[in-house]
C-alpha cells in the first residue's frame, strides 16, 4: 500500500468553498457540498471503527454460536483463518474510500466502479443490502445488550439456581429501547461528542481486553491445555454435526460476526479531516488492531473452559450465556463468590453500549446519505441536518428501525435469529461488491486516491471477492441434523429476501427514477 498525489483528471467545478479546504473541494468534486460538520480527526475515525467493531462486544455475545457449533480449535484457528481474508476485504474497502470518500460509502463507490450502464443498479442494491446490514447489525448490538443486562441482574441476584431474577423478554425489549432513546439523544448532539464516546470506547475495548486476558486465567483454579483450546471440536453438541471440518466452517461465524463493522470509517468520511487519507486508514488500523486483541481475549477466556457442555447448559446460574457462567465460576470458585465476574462482565457492558452509539452513528449516516440521493422513502425527511450539522432525523429513524426489528424477539424467535443472521452475511455482500465491480468493469476506470495497494491491489481485490462468496455459502449451511423448522439455518432465507425484494422493487419502480448517487453542486 502507498500513500501519493490524487491523479484524477481535472474536473470544472463552480461554487467551491471560498475557503480552500482540501477536504471540501474533493467532495464538490465528487458531487456533494459540504454539509456535515467536519469535525473529526483521523485518530477519532479510527476510534468509532475500533469501538463499533469491539471484538470484546463480537466474541462475548457471539462465543455461544463458535463453542457450540464449532468448540475451542474452530474459535481459536479459525479467527486466524478469518483474520487474513478480511485483512484482504479491510484494505480493498480503505483503497476505494481513499478514491471516493463520501458518506454514502459502499454504494456511491459501486456506482463510480460498474460504468454507466450498470452504476444505478449496481448502486441500488449495494445500498440496499449496507442500509439493511446495518439495521439489523444496531439492532443485533443494542438487543445483546439488553440481554447482557438481564444476566447481570440474573447473577447479581444469585443466579438461575439460587433463586436469582430473570428479566421477562418484555423487560429485555424494555432495556433495548431504553438502550437506543439514549444513543439517539447523544448522536443527535454535536459531532465533538460522539467523537469523545467513540474514543472512550476505543480506550475502553483496549483497556477491558488486556485486563481480562490476564486477569480470568489468572484467577482460574482450572485450565484447559493447550491442546484443548487448539485442537479440540465440540464434536458432542447434540446437533447431530459430527465431521471436525465441517464443525470448523460453522465455527467460523464467531469470528468474522465478531470482525465487522469497520464501514463506519466510510460513513463518517465526510465529518472527518483529511479524509482521503484518514478514513482508510481509520479502517486498516482498526481491523488491525481489532485482531490482534481480539484473538488474545478468545484465547485467555477460551483457556478457562473446563467443562463445554455445563457452559451451554440453559440449567446453569447464567442461563447458558457461556462467557457469563465462565467469569462468575472462576471467581467463586477461587473466592466462594461470583461477583469479581459480575463486575467483569462491566467491564464487557461499557464497549457493548459504546459499539451500538457508534452503530446508530453509522446507520444514521448511510441513511443520510442514501437520502440524500433519493433511494429512500421520504428522502426529503431523513436528508435533513440540524443546526448543529448532524443528520438527527436520519439518527432516529435508525433508532425505531431498530427497536420494530427487535419486536420479533416476543414472537418467533426463529424469525428474529433470521434477522439478525443476516448481519454479518448482508454486510459482508454489501462491502465486496464495490470490490467485485472495481476488479471487474472498473479496472480501467478507476483512479486511485492517496491511499492505494499498487500492484497488489487486483489480487487483494479478488481474494476479498472469492473469500466472501466462500463465507455467504458456508454461513448457509445446516447447523444442525435433522432439519426441521426450529434448525433450520434462516440466514439464506433473510439474504435471499432482501435480494427479492431489493431486485423487485427496482424492477417493479425504481429503475424508472433511481440514477444513482445525485451531485448537489455545480460541476
Amino acid at each position: 500500500m502507498a500513500m501519493g498525489e490524487y491523479n484524477d483528471q481535472p474536473m470544472i467545478i463552480t461554487g467551491l468553498p471560498l475557503s480552500g479546504d482540501a477536504d471540501e473541494a474533493r467532495l464538490h468534486q465528487l458531487g456533494y457540498k459540504q454539509e456535515l460538520n467536519r469535525g473529526l480527526s483521523a485518530v477519532s475515525n479510527f476510534a468509532i471503527s475500533f469501538a463499533n467493531i469491539s471484538v470484546l462486544m463480537g466474541i462475548t455475545t457471539a462465543y455461544n454460536t463458535g463453542l457450540r457449533y464449532g468448540g475451542p480449535a474452530s474459535m481459536t484457528i479459525g479467527w486466524l483463518v478469518v483474520s487474513l481474508f478480511t485483512c484482504c476485504v479491510g484494505l480493498s474497502m480503505a483503497e476505494i474510500c481513499s478514491a471516493y470518500p463520501t458518506s454514502g460509502g459502499l454504494y456511491y463507490w459501486s456506482a463510480k466502479l460498474a460504468g454507466k450502464e450498470w452504476a444505478p443498479f449496481a448502486s441500488w442494491i449495494t445500498g440496499w443490502f449496507n442500509i439493511v446490514g446495518l439495521f439489523a447489525g444496531t439492532t443485533s448490538v443494542n438487543f445483546s445488550m439488553a440481554q447482557l443486562i438481564q444476566v447481570i441482574i440474573l447473577l447479581s441476584t444469585g443466579g438461575a439456581n439460587g433463586g436469582g431474577y430473570k428479566a421477562s423478554k418484555y423487560m429485555v425489549l424494555g432495556f433495548h429501547g431504553l438502550i437506543l432513546v439514549s444513543q439517539g439523544i447523544i448522536n443527535s448532539l454535536p459531532i465533538k461528542y460522539l467523537a469523545f464516546f467513540a474514543n472512550l470506547g476505543a480506550i475502553w475495548n483496549f483497556l477491558g481486553i488486556f485486563v481480562l486476558m490476564i486477569l480470568i486465567p489468572t484467577v482460574a483454579t482450572e485450565r484447559a491445555s493447550v491442546k484443548f483450546v487448539f485442537t479440540e471440536f465440540n464434536t458432542a453438541n447434540g446437533a447431530g454435526v459430527h465431521g471436525s471440518v465441517y464443525i470448523l466452517f460453522l465455527g467460523l461465524l464467531m469470528s468474522q460476526y465478531a470482525l465487522g463493522g469497520y464501514d463506519v470509517s466510510a460513513h463518517m468520511v465526510e465529518e472527518t479531516k483529511k479524509a482521503d487519507q484518514g478514513a482508510p486508514i481509520g479502517i486498516v488500523t482498526s481491523v488491525g488492531l481489532a485482531i490482534v486483541t481480539g484473538w488474545a481475549y478468545l484465547v485467555a477466556i477460551t483457556f478457562a473452559i473446563t467443562d463445554i457442555s455445563y457452559l451451554l447448559d440453559i440449567n446453569n446460574d447464567a442461563g447458558g450465556y457461556a462467557i457469563a457462567e465462565i467469569f462468575y465460576l472462576v471467581f467463586k470458585n477461587r473466592y466462594g463468590s461470583g461477583t469479581g465476574g459480575i463486575i467483569c462482565l462491566g467491564i464487557v457492558a461499557g464497549p457493548l453500549y459504546l459499539c451500538g452509539l457508534t452503530a446508530v452513528a453509522s446507520n444514521s449516516r448511510m441513511t443520510y446519505a442514501f437520502s440524500r440521493d433519493g433511494a429512500l422513502p421520504f428522502s426529503k425527511v431523513f436528508y435533513k441536518v440540524n443546526k448543529q450539522e448532524v443528520p438527527v432525523n436520519a439518527v432516529w429513524l435508525s433508532v425505531i428501525v431498530a427497536f420494530c426489528m427487535a419486536l420479533t424477539s416476543l414472537g418467533s424467535q426463529v424469525t428474529f435469529q433470521a434477522m439478525v443472521s443476516f448481519v454479518t452475511i448482508g454486510l459482508y455482500i454489501a462491502y465486496v461488491l464495490p470490490v467485485f465491480f472495481k476488479v471487474t468493469l472498473g479496472t480501467k476506470s478507476f483512479v486511485r486516491g492517496p491511499f492505494h495497494l499498487g500492484k497488489c491491489s487486483v489480487v487483494i481485490g479478488w481474494i476479498s471477492v472469492l473469500w466472501v462468496a466462500t463465507i455467504t455459502v458456508l454461513f448457509s449451511l445446516p447447523i444442525a441434523y435433522p432439519i426441521t423448522k426450529d434448525t433450520l439455518n434462516y440466514a439464506p432465507v433473510a439474504v435471499g429476501g432482501v435480494l427479492i425484494i431489493s431486485i423487485g422493487y427496482w424492477i417493479l419502480s425504481a429503475r424508472f427514477w433511481f440514477d444513482g448517487p445525485k451531485i448537489n453542486v455545480n460541476v
